[in-house]
């Protein structure tokens, strides 16, 4: 059977792998048997007024996660490479990451436009844990990585608005909880310690919440907290899965990624899903697509557009 992307009436359309450590190699690569390999992947950007969707690509291989970056281009990642995406002309061009090759779908801008973190897979590392994901740093035009965190595996989601300080997602003593680190390394903190996964966190534009995913209620929801770990509270209490909550640059909105059956503590590839967004003065939520075919590398990362009035997402059919 073949699995439509979203069509055009307005579209066309590294973190669940993290809960069992055997997985975290089986979700990591686009080799796996999660991603088919006829699968065509969709690049898109969503404007939330119009509710209009523009599809910017449609390639016949695996691409995740866009960033948006000021000057009108996306940054994605396919089979370990990082891409950027010119929007006006369309054109796809590799970037120089360096050794890094081997880097998964949590990457992102740093609030300047001048830096560009990544997750890489570092075979390297002396840690006997199955997949070593470790979070790097490189100029945004492309160059050798600096590597930040010490410890693996450590998945990237949130640049502080300060432009000082990274919030990732990462599996320490057996569970995966939200740390944060210094740009320049050293000592991580860790803010969550609650019984199963927290992830995905990102900063508010203001700096006062990291917003998160959490299956702390035995069900996967969105959250908040202080930037320092206190005070979570829980944004939705539905049925569905929700991950990936992304703050507008202008803090008017959430944008999150439901999936529409209960996937536990998973966030897989080819699922259904859809794309919902929350007023975060009146905390109305809406959706913003029909479900669609999705999951894993849809919207994993930051990717509202500047103005706040578009973000980018990718959507997938498979033969």
């Amino acid at each position: 059977m073949i699995r439509q992307p979203i069509l055009h009436r307005h579209f066309l359309s590294g973190c669940c792998k993290r809960v069992l450590a055997a997985l975290l190699v089986f979700y990591a690569l686009d080799s796996s048997a999660q991603v088919k390999k006829d699968t065509t992947s969709y690049v898109q950007t969503l404007d939330i007024y119009s509710g209009k969707t523009d599809t910017v690509m449609a390639v016949k291989t695996h691409f995740e996660a866009p960033n948006w970056h000021r000057d009108n281009y996306l940054i994605l990642n396919s089979k370990g490479k990082i891409y950027t995406l010119d929007l006006p002309s369309k054109k796809l061009a590799q970037l120089n990451t360096g050794f890094a090759d081997q880097s998964n779908n949590d990457h992102g801008i740093s609030p300047d436009g001048k830096w560009l973190v990544i997750s890489h897979n570092d075979k390297k590392d002396p840690s006997p844990k199955p997949y070593k994901s470790a979070i790097y740093v490189l100029p945004i035009e492309g160059g050798e990585p600096r590597r930040i965190t010490p410890e693996v595996p450590s998945f990237w989601h949130g640049w502080a608005p300060n432009g000082k300080t990274l919030a990732y997602c990462a599996e320490r003593n057996g569970n995966f909880d939200i740390y944060t680190i210094g740009i320049d390394g050293g000592t991580e903190k860790r803010l969550t310690t609650e019984e199963g996964l927290d992830d995905g966190p990102d900063y508010s534009p203001d700096g006062k919440y990291i917003y998160f995913n959490s299956y702390r209620t035995g069900h996967m929801q969105i959250w908040r907290m202080h930037t320092d770990g206190s005070n979570p509270e829980q944004l939705t209490f539905d049925t569905n899965s929700n991950w990936f909550a992304h703050p507008s640059p202008d803090n008017k909105w959430i944008v999150y990624i439901a999936y529409t059956s209960d996937q536990k503590q998973s966030h897989l590839f080819g699922k259904d899903v859809k794309l919902r967004l929350m007023n975060l003065q009146t905390k109305e939520i809406k959706d913003l697509t029909p479900v669609f075919y999705g999951g894993q590398g849809t919207i994993n990362v930051p990717s509202w557009s500047p103005d706040s009035k578009k973000f980018a997402f990718v959507s997938y059919s498979v033969q």
